[in-house]
């Protein structure tokens, strides 16, 4: 039987990637926040947690995240910007996927296919940033996309058929974009989750080291 990993599995997302691996026979593994205690951005927190599990895991999956950190809302103007919510979304949005990786890898098969993916977002795209704003939230999922770049070119060295890949889900329905999401056309989590498992179950190892939205698309850097 198949072995995932959800990190942020109590989350819109996350539950619901959750269920329809479950509903295939997957054994899950999920851990979270609400439900575990996990805080992403503290490596000790985050070694100890995957110290006590045991691999191969055929997916690693990092459902974690959020857009407004400690009620700061994403900035609309360059004086918008703080220090403080500024680092905030980097150590959710950048660092704890980040970590996870670092004391994942030991648990991803080095002798068959694996896939690590992170929950990135399309405003982290540089190159397709028409609109501005959102200065944090986009800066901190843009530094994500450049550590799963990166990482994938080690993990090839290493683990020559893991597939390491950022992910944009689309525009999901959850207590995450319920504010912004306005006539935005949008997907529930359950139809989100069959999307980025659609793309997930059909990534080889030649496409590691991507940014692909939710239908296998490359989103540009």
């Amino acid at each position: 039987m198949e072995k995932a990993l959800i990190i942020g599995a109590s989350g819109g997302i996350g539950q619901a990637v959750a269920g329809a691996l479950r509903a295939r026979g997957v054994a899950v593994t999920g851990l979270s926040r609400s439900a575990d205690g996990l805080d992403v951005t503290r490596e000790s927190a985050v070694e100890a947690a995957l110290g006590r599990l045991d691999g191969p895991y055929d997916l690693i999956l990092v459902a974690t995240g959020a857009l407004e950190i400690n009620g700061a809302q994403p900035e609309k103007a360059l004086k918008h910007v703080t220090a403080g919510a500024m680092m905030d979304q980097f150590a959710l949005n950048c660092i704890g996927p980040s970590l996870i990786l670092k004391h994942g890898v030991r648990l991803l098969p080095r002798d068959r296919r694996a896939v690590f993916a992170a929950l990135s977002a399309r405003v982290g795209s540089i190159g397709d940033n028409g609109f501005g704003g959102w200065y944090s939230y986009r800066t901190a999922k843009a530094a994500l996309n450049q550590m799963i770049h990166t990482a994938a070119i080690e993990l090839g060295r290493s683990h020559r058929e893991a597939i390491c890949v950022a992910l944009h889900p689309g525009t999901v329905r959850t207590a995450f974009t319920e504010k912004y999401l306005a006539r935005h056309p949008s997907v529930p989590p359950e139809d989100a989750a069959e999307n980025l498992l659609g793309v997930i179950d059909g990534l080889t190892p030649d496409k590691t080291g991507l940014f692909l939205d939710w239908r296998g698309k490359s989103v540009p850097w």
